[in-house]
């Protein structure tokens, strides 16, 4: 059995490189989405800028199980809508709100954004998460809160909004809807989006138990510096990168 794959930020040599780089990480963020149970029918999807076309994302061809999803299946798309590379249609609310994000931010690569059990459930109270734990600290002013739920996201118009209400933050809360997580790399935006589901589910068991005690500010600002940053949200998926390839490696195909 092959080591796992130590952790490196080292820069890819060429935009090939990055480009598969960021498409195979995609790819193990929808099998981790998966196994995670973030699926809830064809809902949901995540995705990565193009290294060399910025105006291009990489994403999952709609109707495709989250489980399935090799990297040869990913689909590139252009802001605009048009499918560049591909044959299955793409997801117009994937298209909606990842065309307004990718172009508002950026430093943007990658973007998540499911109907998992948890966010669903936290979306619907319409409030930011506070700081409880140390896991939670790592959203700690670094959220918002998107109240203006009006269906389905198929209006480009709604994906600005959405875009405008995420601002400069790494995550948001779509009321009545669920949670959208955004990194400067694929591995961080993905991790984000494990962390926050699993956070709003300790915070509603917190609340159901009783009245938990809040961190005061300056020590979640410090827990915040040290398990909130992008580095340590790539280094938080590393080990899952290195478990799912060891599990279902055809993802890499």
């Amino acid at each position: 059995m092959s080591r796992p794959e130590q952790f490196t930020i080292a820069a890819s040599t060429s935009v090939e490189e990055e480009r598969l780089h960021r498409k195979q990480r995609l790819a193990a963020g929808f099998r981790l989405f998966g196994r995670f149970g973030f699926e809830e029918g064809v809902a949901g999807h995540i995705t990565a800028r193009d290294p060399e076309r910025t105006d291009c994302f990489w994403v999952n061809p709609f109707g495709m199980s989250f489980k399935q999803i090799r990297t040869s299946d990913l689909l590139l798309v252009h802001h605009s809508g048009e499918v560049v590379e591909g044959v299955w249609p793409v997801n117009a609310a994937a298209f909606a709100i990842h065309s307004a994000v990718h172009a508002a931010r950026p430093d943007v690569v990658g973007a998540a954004h499911s109907h998992s059990k948890f966010g669903r459930a936290f979306s619907t109270l319409g409030r930011p998460l506070e700081p409880l734990t140390q896991d939670s600290c790592a959203f700690f002013e670094d959220h918002a809160v998107f109240a203006d739920f009006t269906g389905v996201v198929n209006d480009p118009a709604e994906g600005r909004r959405i875009a405008e209400a995420l601002g400069p933050f790494k995550a948001a809360i779509l009321q009545n809807h669920g949670l959208l997580t955004v990194g400067t790399s694929v591995e961080s935006a993905v991790w984000w989006f494990i962390t926050m589901e699993r956070t709003c589910e300790v915070e509603l068991l917190a609340r159901a138990a009783g009245s938990p005690i809040v961190i005061d500010p300056d020590t979640a600002e410090l827990t915040y510096n040290q398990v909130g940053t992008e580095i340590a949200g790539a280094f938080q998926f590393h080990p899952l990168w290195n478990w799912i390839i060891s599990q279902e490696p055809d993802l890499l195909d």
